[in-house]
């Protein structure tokens, strides 16, 4: 297996929306969440946000190739209201994906339970006796000319790589992925997996809102 280089992009901050309690910034393919174990991983979305917002809190994560959408709190109340809107699965996520192979029927939901794979960490698998249950909904948008899929995926649990897993066991792994696909459909230059919406309640107002990035893909 190659070894891990961290090689974060040089692309401005994207912020999409601010106020006293929130931002919500779009993040870029190739980018740590949080800081990394060592000084080759500082780099990360939250300390490029401090930069300009120095009260500002981790709310959840993407992943690293994962771009998009991601909300942070500037306030421990709103951390908390945030973090008890993820846990009790009352945001909504939607992903934009291309997957290798055309997917068919033009809808379904995976029901399959995940765990760490341990021997071969990061990666996670789907284990029927020790996973716990991870659902994701998926919705074709178009099959593409080059014999690609472009799909929306709604995950209804939090799992780890659970969008990934998910695809991979459908037989459709998301193109790019360097966990989970193999041969051609591995040789993409980058994930192609985006965090296009996340529907939540404002931590202080109550209010409905949904924050969208474009997909890069």
């Amino acid at each position: 297996m190659t070894e891990f280089r961290y090689t974060p992009p040089d692309v401005p901050l994207r912020v999409l929306y601010t106020d006293e309690a929130i931002v919500v910034a779009d993040k870029p393919a190739g980018l740590l969440s949080v800081p990394g174990r060592g000084e080759d991983r500082a780099d990360c979305l939250i300390a490029r946000l401090r930069t300009v917002y120095p009260s500002v809190l981790l709310v959840h994560r993407l992943d690293l190739d994962t771009s998009g959408v991601m909300v942070f709190a500037l306030t421990a109340q709103a951390q908390r209201h945030l973090g008890r809107q993820f846990e009790d699965r009352a945001t909504k996520k939607v992903y934009l994906a291309r997957l290798w192979g055309h997917l068919a029927p033009k809808a379904g939901r995976v029901d399959l339970p995940l765990c760490v794979d341990w021997p071969n960490r990061p990666r996670q698998h789907v284990n029927h006796e020790m996973g716990r249950a991870a659902q994701t909904d998926w919705r074709v948008i178009r099959h593409e000319l080059d014999g690609t899929t472009r799909v929306r995926l709604i995950p209804l649990t939090g799992r780890s790589h659970q969008l990934r897993v998910h695809m991979m066991e459908l037989g459709h792994p998301i193109l790019g992925d360097p966990l989970y696909a193999t041969g051609p459909a591995r040789d993409f230059p980058r994930l192609m997996l985006h965090a296009e919406s996340l529907r939540l309640r404002h931590p202080e107002t109550g209010v409905h809102m949904t924050f969208t990035a474009p997909c890069p893909f």
